[in-house]
């Protein structure tokens, strides 16, 4: 039941709801002010109440608002943990960027309730671990952000005319279990891929200006599904625009579908880093989740890559299909023993889309707003993770980007770890929406950023997620880009 005045509240409340097993059957009652005093707002769920205080700080009415949803949804997320008797890793936080929270609250010098006053009687605010801590963040978590922040000391920069370019090839050999991404199997898309080079050939050629290109992706899907003929033409259209010495990545993907054609192929064209998704080492795990190669498979693929000297991400997953903890643990063990540049953590996620949500909503009597991501228990789980860390610190990994999506196993995060001097820039500028971003492609976000004295604000252009519409709209895309990052 929500009162009128804050229906706007809904959404981000639901939010809180669905971190709890159970919390969906409640019947919660919840109500607010938000049109009461100047400086003082109260929300009151049960018996909780919060209340920030804004000491003669100007805010605008986005920002006004961003406080009554963070401190409702804290309020909600108290009396939930009180009621389940349980805490949750991330506490009241449920946006998928905690670093960018982390560098607002910094930025700004946020002012909350617990503001203190100096004995001159000047107001100081605390740091953003004590923010942190308000809002029920765990001791760890609280590190892990603090390590992440120094971990993009060098890298990180909001600076206008920073950009980044990213290039969706959303083809794959299969689709995963858990994948929710828009690709589907090369055999049933192969017929789009024509069209689609010339597409991004077009988008590629026909750009607007960059003022200092940062980083170049390739994502997809897999781009080594690609024949080899099909992967020149889309790093042709690349190397005219972009300089010598920018960082460039391709997501090789999957270890089937490498070839040494293709790695030599990245190599001519300036191609500094590919990533190689194993996700698993178990033969029994990958075979579960659809995966058409074997562990083996991926150690072929590290050796391949090796003489070539790209920086190497290899990417896992924890709580995938039925693996236990023994098995994740020996997984993070052999990563480690590959060497590569980066290993990033994934905490399985599964959303609209993922044939393995689909497969256990089937399974339920009734609606159901959290599907069971993973037969593991949350114990098991924070073991998982709490392994990662461990192991990566242990072997000279720092934690230098994490992001965290709705119904993640256990309420955990993603998490890119990284040698010394080899983190990836594309995946800090992404992360942290610090530098615009140009997207080609399907279901590509394009994002422009825009400075003034009331700090920085962002517009995006999200391309359609299916290749027909997208083949069709190409044209109005471009135009459309043109407009958004000619704009002052």
């Amino acid at each position: 039941m929500v009162s009128s005045d804050c229906k706007f509240l809904e959404p981000d409340l639901m939010d809180i709801v669905r971190l709890f097993e159970g919390a969906e059957s409640l019947d919660i009652a919840h109500s607010c002010d938000v049109t009461g005093a100047a400086y003082e707002n109260s929300y009151r769920f049960g018996v909780w109440e919060m209340r920030y205080i804004d000491f003669d700080i100007p805010r605008t009415d986005v920002e006004h608002r961003s406080l009554i949803k963070r401190y409702a949804k804290l309020g909600l997320y108290r009396v939930l943990s009180e009621y389940f008797h349980k805490t949750l890793p991330w506490g009241s936080l449920t946006g998928i960027r905690p670093t960018r929270l982390a560098y607002s609250y910094l930025e700004k010098a946020a002012w909350l309730d617990d503001v203190q006053q100096g004995p001159d009687g000047t107001r100081t605010s605390p740091s953003f671990a004590e923010f942190f801590k308000t809002l029920g963040v765990s001791e760890e978590n609280i590190a892990l952000t603090a390590r992440v922040l120094r971990g993009q000391e060098g890298i990180y920069e909001k600076k206008e005319g920073n950009c980044d370019l990213f290039v969706s090839l959303p083809f794959c050999p299969t689709k995963c279990s858990y994948c929710s991404f828009i690709t589907a199997p090369i055999a049933a898309t192969r017929q789009y891929m024509p069209a689609y080079l010339q597409a991004l050939e077009r988008e590629l050629a026909d750009m607007p200006p960059i003022k200092t290109l940062r980083s170049v992706y390739i994502g997809g899907g897999t781009p080594f599904v690609l024949e080899p003929e099909e992967l020149r033409r889309v790093l042709k259209a690349i190397a005219k625009i972009r300089p010598d010495g920018c960082e460039f990545t391709v997501e090789a993907g999957r270890p089937d579908v490498f070839t040494e054609q293709k790695l030599a192929l990245c190599k001519e064209y300036g191609v500094t880093r590919i990533c190689i998704n194993a996700q698993s080492f178990s033969d029994r795990t990958l075979e579960a989740i659809g995966r058409k190669h074997t562990a083996a498979d991926v150690f072929r693929a590290f050796e391949m890559a090796a003489p070539y000297g790209f920086d190497v991400n290899c990417d896992l997953i924890a709580g995938l299909t039925g693996e236990s903890l023994d098995e994740f643990r020996a997984s993070v063990d052999t990563a480690v023993s590959l060497d590569p540049a980066n290993i990033t953590v994934h905490t399985l996620c599964l959303k609209k889309g993922a044939r393995l949500k689909e497969e256990h909503l089937s399974d339920q009597t009734g609606p159901r707003e959290k599907p069971a991501l993973t037969k593991l228990d949350e114990g098991s789980m924070s073991e998982m993770i709490a392994y990662s860390r461990e192991k990566l610190t242990q072997a000279g990994y720092e934690p230098y980007y994490l992001y965290r999506q709705k119904y993640m196993a256990g309420a955990h995060e993603n998490v890119g770890w990284t040698k010394p001097h080899k983190a990836c820039i594309y995946n800090v500028d992404t992360m942290e929406e610090c530098a615009d971003n140009l997207a080609v492609g399907a279901n590509a976000i394009s994002k422009k950023l825009f400075f003034s004295e009331d700090g920085v604000r962002i517009e995006r252009i999200g391309s359609p997620k299916d290749i027909p519409t997208y083949l069709a709209k190409t044209d109005t895309l471009i135009d459309e880009k043109k407009k958004l990052f000619a704009a002052p």
